[in-house]
């Protein structure tokens, strides 16, 4: 079975440095701008950027499923990814300058989608839900650093 992949992205209205610091801080910032199919986040171990250990619950299209995320920083201060400890699940966030007030932020997830039945609806209706949980991240995220900037 192909692997499964979905993203979305948008402008952030901040500097890529400062943004790529929300992202890998787990522990202060991260959680703050998380929409609600993500429930429970909760840092297991580390806080900030590669090695920090963390799990929570998602819930998307009436599933509920507990994931246990390890960070690395494959391009330190660029991307950053979580790899879940229960299934094929890696989510990878890249932050590109744009300028020296704004950045493009990517999030994207691949894994591998189920066979038969399942692996089609999967394959059909996942994308779309994640897609949509992703733009919504993405504008939380925004919102949350031109809050910051103002504070």
């Amino acid at each position: 079975m192909a692997p499964i992949v979905v993203s979305a992205q948008r402008v952030i209205d901040a500097p890529a440095a400062t943004v790529y610091h929300y992202i890998a801080d787990m522990r202060e910032h991260h959680a703050k701008f998380l929409p609600p199919a993500f429930s429970g986040f909760e840092v297991d171990s580390g806080g900030v950027g590669a090695g920090t250990v963390t799990h929570f619950t998602f819930t998307a299209g009436g599933r509920t499923r507990e994931f246990r995320m390890t960070a690395a920083e494959p391009e330190p201060g660029r991307v950053l990814t979580e790899s879940d400890a229960n299934s094929s699940s890696v989510t990878t966030f890249t932050v590109d300058p744009r300028g020296d007030s704004a950045s493009l932020v990517t999030i994207s997830t691949t894994w591998q989608g189920a066979s038969g039945v399942g692996g089609f609806f999967e394959r059909t209706f996942a994308p779309r839900a994640l897609r949509g949980i992703y733009a919504d991240e993405l504008e939380r995220l925004n919102a949350y650093a031109r809050e910051q900037a103002g504070s």
